[in-house]
Formats: C-alpha cells, sequence, structure tokens
C-alpha cells in the first residue's frame, strides 16, 4: 500500500499529493557529483534530464531501473499498474493528469530511490521509483505550456535564451 500522512497540498491545477515537510528535497541535490561518486548510472541520468530537459536520459534511468529491480518491462508494467490502482484509493482516479510540477516527480522519484536502493520494505518503493519518473516524462509531454509545471533548471535556461 501506498504510504499515507493524512495530509494533503493542493496544486493550482487541482491536483493533490501527500505533503513533503520533513521529507527533504532530493530533487535539489547534486545528483551528478553524487552519481558519479557512487557510480549510479541512474541518479547521473536524472540529473542529466534536470540539467538539459531531454527525455532520453529519463528513459535511460527508467530502461536502467526496470532492468535490476524488475528484470523486464513487463513485471514493471504490471507492478506499476498496482501502484495505479493504490492512488486511486489515496487520490482518485487521474489525479495526477490534472498537473503535478515536475521537481515533485523528481523529488519523489529519487527519494524512494534511494529507500529502495537502502532496503526500506515499509511500502513498494520500486513502484514508485517508476510511477514518479513515467509521470516526469508524461508531465513534460503533456503540459509543456504551462511553465508552473515545467520547473526545472533546464526550463530557466531555456527561457533566458528565448528572452536574449
Amino acid at each position: 500500500m501506498i504510504a499515507d500522512s493524512g495530509a494533503r497540498r493542493q496544486f493550482s491545477t487541482g491536483a493533490v499529493r501527500d505533503i513533503t515537510d520533513g521529507k527533504g528535497r532530493c530533487d535539489l541535490l547534486p545528483l551528478g557529483t553524487i552519481g558519479a561518486m557512487l557510480s549510479d548510472i541512474i541518479l547521473c541520468m536524472i540529473n542529466a534530464y534536470i540539467r538539459t530537459g531531454e527525455r532520453d536520459y529519463l528513459r535511460e534511468a527508467l530502461n536502467s531501473f526496470v532492468q535490476i529491480a524488475f528484470e523486464n518491462w513487463e513485471t514493471a508494467l504490471l507492478e506499476l499498474s498496482i501502484h495505479y490502482e493504490e492512488g486511486i484509493a489515496k487520490y482518485g482516479e487521474r489525479n495526477w493528469e490534472k498537473g503535478i510540477p515536475l521537481h515533485c516527480f523528481i523529488d519523489s522519484a529519487v527519494r524512494h530511490y534511494l529507500k529502495w536502493k537502502r532496503g526500506d520494505t515499509d511500502e513498494r518503493h520500486d513502484r514508485a521509483v517508476l510511477w514518479n519518473l513515467i509521470g516526469a516524462l508524461w508531465t513534460q509531454i503533456n503540459h509543456a505550456d504551462k511553465p508552473e509545471l515545467i520547473d526545472l533548471p533546464f526550463a530557466k535556461e531555456e527561457a533566458k535564451h528565448e528572452s536574449n
């Protein structure tokens, strides 16, 4: 089951998520430095995505994670579908499609990834990693016209270059 603090934060789009207070901000960690130090390709790929916005980096992170956590995409997707089902009970159906900022997906994905690597068993962190990374990909594609949702460093760099 998906962990639940019982408290929610609501976004301007109407989407809701569990609060993050006291959980840290994993999206602000220097993931490239940490990934290189730990020889962790997944953290390096997530960092490359944060800096460039190139979705292929997230796809590579996903493919690498699926191979080590699930062995194949079929198993990963079946497990992921359970996460979506459990999310309905907590947030309602298709809540995430309303729009959640990219940094929230990355923050949560990295936190769950680190908990999965640490061996935490309080919830299915492997499923949560997938859900968040796929949510980030989907959001960048489907909400590209909403700058309040595309809020990672690459978007700020693009905006700076467009104004010059």
